[in-house]
């Protein structure tokens, strides 16, 4: 009996030791397609709504102001709703549909999952500029 469990337990052992599968590995391959709709607005209240495949490079780089166009123009910088989708074509297909939508029904959208308008985003980054900081 003590020689089945050490059996066990050095399996175990190579199992955490051996390389990843290639299940691991499509499994990890298809966590990373992931794509996000979006809605930004400015302090004045002007919405923006948009695409990206990382919504958390996407929210740095309106914060930086780094996307010209529409949402620096207006600035656009707080991020206040998002949704994740697992095929390009329907967060495509999303963000299209949500820009047909009326202001009203947008702000609705928002206020059912983010009733106080809060920057979602708000501290994202904030490690990588303070380790800037101390490296300086």
């Amino acid at each position: 009996m003590a020689v089945d469990a050490l059996k066990g337990i050095h399996r175990l052992r190579e199992t955490l030791a051996s390389p990843p599968s290639r299940f691991d590995q499509d499994d990890k391959a298809m966590r990373e397609h992931e794509y996000f709709v979006y809605i930004i607005c400015s302090l004045s209240g002007t919405l923006y709504i948009g695409v990206t495949n990382s919504i958390y490079r996407r929210a740095l780089q309106h914060k930086r102001g780094d996307i010209e166009g529409f949402s620096s123009k207006y600035h656009c910088i707080r991020l206040v709703y998002y949704e994740s989708f697992d095929d390009v074509h329907k967060a495509i297909g999303r963000e299209k549909r949500l820009k047909g939508w009326s202001r009203a029904k947008k702000i609705a959208l928002v206020e059912s999952s983010n009733p106080r308008w809060e920057d979602m985003a708000e501290k994202w980054g904030a490690e990588l500029l303070f380790c800037e900081r101390v490296n300086e």
